[in-house]
């Protein structure tokens, strides 16, 4: 990420970005680019407004400040002075700085890290509100679900390489993951399945799962089990059959592949690859 903001000098390669390489472009391509660090250390005894306000006089065509504050959500905070402002509050004002210059290119480096659940789901909706800007976003983070819910490419690297990249469905795709399709046996027993869903289904013991969320054992249970691409033939064959039965399937559970899924099968066949050559 520093190599492509132009603040650390690569070893070797080429780069470009906006058409040009970071570390000889100049003050034009600078404008073009926003950028949220990790960690950073606006002046803490300015106000929110004041610090929008000394980051604008650095652009040639800046965004209005007010605007600025209302994008994310400082407007009602503009005259609370940096060191009074929540972490939370502190990030947008991180943010706000970065689109000040009305850049065409946005990089965020890990923005919710450190977040609890309300302040990272609140600073999702302002990063996808980003889009309605017209403002790319490269964004790096450890949180799958992160990247899922906002993301439109993933690019997912190990040890230095891109191993796969594209949509979260291209990446379940790539990793050969299927959907997962399950219910209570006393429902639909695995005799009465067609023969082609019963050599798929497998039984699967879900006590152990359920002891961690429960403490009632009566809850634990098996569960009949089809990893498949065939989601809604499946369905609609489970359902023909429970209905031939007289049964209702009141446990059925469809459960795509999560991109934690995806990642977790992508980063094992890359550490079995590397292993084998």
């Amino acid at each position: 990420m520093e190599i492509l903001e132009g603040f650390r000098p690569r070893t070797a390669g080429e780069v470009s970005v906006l058409g040009q390489d970071p570390a000889r472009a100049g003050s034009d391509w600078r404008e073009r680019v926003g950028i949220v660090l990790q960690e950073s250390q606006p002046e803490e005894y300015l106000t929110a407004a004041e610090t929008v306000i000394m980051w604008a006089s650095y652009f040639a065509a800046p965004r209005p400040v007010a605007e600025v504050l209302e994008l994310v959500g400082l407007d009602e905070h503009r005259d609370q002075r940096v060191g009074r402002l929540s972490g939370g509050q502190r990030r947008r004002l991180d943010l706000g700085l970065a689109l000040v210059g009305n850049p065409e290119l946005l990089f965020l480096d890990e923005p919710t890290t450190g977040f609890d659940p309300t302040a990272r789901r609140e600073a999702w909706a302002m990063i996808d509100g980003l889009r309605d800007l017209g403002v790319t976003v490269l964004l790096t983070t450890h949180y799958m679900d992160e990247a899922q819910s906002l993301a439109d490419r993933i690019t997912v690297i190990a040890a230095g390489q891109i191993i796969a990249r594209g949509t979260a469905a291209d990446l379940a795709e790539t990793a050969s993951m299927q959907t997962r399709i399950s219910w209570n046996p006393q429902d639909v027993p695995l005799a009465d399945l067609p023969e082609q869903l019963r050599a798929a289904a497998e039984m699967l013991d879900t006590s152990e799962d359920l002891r961690e969320t429960s403490t009632d054992p009566a809850e634990s249970q098996e569960r009949l089990v089809i990893l498949t691409d065939e989601v809604t033939e499946t369905v609609a064959v489970l359902m023909e059959t429970a209905a031939r039965l007289g049964h209702k399937i009141e446990s059925l559970e469809v459960q795509a592949p999560t991109l934690e899924d995806t990642y977790l099968a992508l980063i094992g066949e890359a550490e079995r690859s590397g292993e084998s050559t």
